[in-house]
């Protein structure tokens, strides 16, 4: 990795939990500056603009996310064990260091929704692409025999299990319980569960 390789991961590490924690508009460039001890200029030498900043924290963040559910994914067998891996992990996810200020995707979907095109299609891109992970898990269990073929819709069984994980954190984020959270994640095991 070169110097300026360096230098660029550096700002996206420290900023990336505060744009997640902060928001988009929320982020001044002072937050950035102030994180990584760089001047205004040393930003900007290495970043076009705030937007680039942002969208570069989202991906870092979505990475970090997307590492442990991989990495927790593939130590399972069965296609029903990789599929609760998504409420394990997301029942711990307070107490997990995974992204700091909860779910990234969620944290964007919501900000940028009407206020930030260019975020908001990062944040489509990332939830199509985890609805598309899910189909494929689901579809490998029926493929298998694991899950029941004939009673089962895998797009609304995919978005469902997305719903409930994003609902999770919001209701849990905006309560400030983690037992709302666990309460969800049990719900969504069942639903899991009478997949087979």
């Amino acid at each position: 990795m070169s110097k300026a390789e360096k230098t660029k991961q550096f700002i996206i590490e420290k900023t990336a939990p505060i744009f997640n924690t902060k928001g988009y508009s929320g982020t001044s460039i002072n937050d950035i500056t102030t994180a990584t001890g760089l001047t205004k200029g040393s930003i900007y030498g290495n970043f076009e603009n705030k937007d680039e900043v942002a969208i570069a924290s989202f991906k870092f963040n979505v990475k970090k996310l997307h590492d442990v559910l991989s990495r927790e994914i593939e130590k399972q067998r069965t296609f029903k064990e990789k599929l609760l891996v998504y409420p394990r992990v997301y029942a711990k996810y307070p107490s997990l260091d995974v992204t700091i200020g909860g779910c990234p995707i969620l944290n964007t979907a919501i900000e940028s929704d009407d206020t930030h095109p260019v975020l908001k299609k990062y944040a489509e891109r990332t939830l199509l692409y985890w609805k598309d992970k899910l189909m494929y898990l689901i579809d490998q269990g029926i493929n298998a025999g694991e899950f029941k073929a004939k009673s089962i819709n895998v797009e609304n069984t995919a978005l469902t299990i997305i719903a409930l994980i994003e609902g999770g954190m919001m209701i849990s984020k905006l309560t400030g319980s983690d037992t709302d959270l666990s309460a969800i994640m049990l719900s969504l095991n069942k639903i899991i569960d009478d997949l087979e």
